[in-house]
């Protein structure tokens, strides 16, 4: 692979260290990127409200892809460019497969706002239903609840399943025959939670839509990832880079393993070219 003409990564598991930090190596090899005048691209399943924090520490003021494709967010302009949403209509019958497949699920949402960094209400883009439980907090944590018909009555860009006595891997196995094509199925954690997008919606169809607006070829694209929602981008990109932690649908749709999330390995490929 030569020297990228963009450069596309994950951010948990990948980016960032098991602290959720930046660490300065990192930083820098991010800094060297963007000093040659190649864009560099955050592409992950968090919403867009969550990427302030990390586009800050690395110096980053382009386009970040959300959601898991969902969502296309201008840093530097706070401004959401694009978006692929659920219609309440698929919201509901989805869900009433989920329950046959899954019963004791739970089910949240992720709605979509135009400003992210001046939007205070942040409250009305996350809606969970009662039973649903955070699995980003330690031990999980009950989220301010809401009635099914609140949650799923409006467009979302994505929906989020919760069960805590499954895998994410076993959630999948048993909703993804009955769900088909209707939504795209896909997971970031091994902790009990899928995320639902609209069909055909991934991180490979947001950097796709990023690389067409910068006129960059997908072949001259540098990805990096680590968990089954990353395997639709490194199998798109010209050039797909797993992180040796990464599960192993990651490993297997790479082209190229580097070191672990906590030992740079994102700044070790990086450092070849810049």
């Amino acid at each position: 692979m030569q020297k990228p003409s963009l450069v596309g990564s994950d951010v948990d598991g990948t980016l960032l260290g098991t602290d959720g930090r930046l660490s300065a190596r990192t930083a820098t090899a991010i800094g060297r990127v963007l000093e040659s005048g190649t864009p560099f691209v955050l592409a992950t399943g968090r919403p867009p409200r969550w990427i302030p924090e990390v586009a800050d520490a690395a110096g980053l003021t382009g386009y970040a892809v959300c959601s898991n494709g969902a969502v296309l967010y201008d840093i530097g302009a706070d401004r959401v460019i694009s978006h692929h949403g659920l219609d309440p209509v698929l919201l509901q019958d989805v869900t009433k497969v989920l329950d046959e497949a899954l019963p004791g699920c739970a089910v949240a949402v992720e709605r979509v706002s135009d400003s992210v960094r001046d939007f205070d209400d942040h409250h009305r883009d996350f809606l969970a239903e009662t039973s649903y439980e955070h699995p980003w907090i330690e031990g999980g944590q009950p989220v301010l609840g809401h009635s099914r018909g609140e949650v799923l009555g409006h467009p979302a860009v994505k929906l989020l399943v919760r069960h805590t006595g499954m895998t994410s891997a076993e959630m999948a196995a048993a909703a993804g025959p009955l769900l088909g094509d209707r939504v795209a199925l896909t997971y970031s954690t091994n902790a009990g939670l899928l995320e639902l997008a609209a069909p055909g919606i991934s991180k490979a169809t947001g950097l796709a839509e990023v690389a067409d607006l910068l006129g960059v070829p997908h072949d001259e694209v540098t990805v990096f990832g680590d968990m089954p929602n990353d395997v639709p981008m490194l199998t798109w990109a010209g050039h797909g880079v797993a992180m040796a932690n990464a599960h192993p649908d990651a490993l297997a749709a790479a082209d190229e393993v580097t070191a672990a999330n906590t030992e740079d390995g994102v700044a070790q490929v990086l450092e070849r070219w810049f």
